[in-house]
């Protein structure tokens, strides 16, 4: 199990190891993106379709 905290706008954050080819170990603290920010769900089209929803506004990613 991982355990994490939630950060000052509700994002999650846990650590992670990154390991070099060194096989030396970083400690990092990670954001998990569930692609809900402010409101906001970032979801593909053909997920919206197989759920039958139906998208308020759309905005294309870059």
């Amino acid at each position: 199990m991982i355990a994490g905290s939630f950060g000052d706008n509700g994002e999650l954050l846990f650590e992670i190891e990154h390991v070099a080819a060194n096989h030396d170990k970083f400690p990092v603290e990670a954001l998990l993106d569930t692609g809900f920010t402010d409101g906001w769900l970032a979801i593909n089209t053909q997920d919206l379709q197989v759920n039958t929803w139906s998208a308020q506004d759309t905005l294309e990613a870059d």
